[in-house]
């Protein structure tokens, strides 16, 4: 199986970034399907962004085009979630998942689920 592992969450401004990270152990990362979903307190989980196993294929939500940006890092066995511009409606724990067929906005259909790293932006 494949344990996930989230990191680089922190406390920023409006208008800051962050990078956080998905590290994986037990399996290569490369051969799984990837997505970022975030669920902010009190709210539903809602997708962010998902990418292939070849990372020829991602799909963003409306919310974060143009803003965030997911890329793999094979070496590392790492996805990595780059997102600009932060806004406090931005504000959740943001999860990575991981699936060796899917890569969607599905909340249900990853097989695989990190613990979760917060992002917290003020304005």
């Amino acid at each position: 199986q494949v344990q996930l592992v989230e990191s680089g969450g922190g406390l920023v401004q409006a208008g800051g970034s962050l990078r956080l990270s998905c590290a994986a152990s037990g399996r290569t990362l490369s051969t799984h399907g990837v997505g970022w979903l975030r669920q902010a307190l009190g709210k539903e989980r809602e997708f962010v962004v998902a990418i292939s196993r070849s990372g020829s294929g991602t799909i963003y939500a409306d919310s974060v085009k143009g803003r965030f940006s997911i890329f793999r890092d094979n070496a590392k066995n790492t996805v990595f979630l780059q997102t600009n511009t932060l806004k406090p409606e931005d504000t959740a724990v943001y999860y990575c998942a991981a699936d060796i067929i899917y890569a969607g906005p599905s909340d249900t259909r990853y097989r695989y689920w990190g613990q979760g790293t917060q992002v917290t932006v003020t304005s």
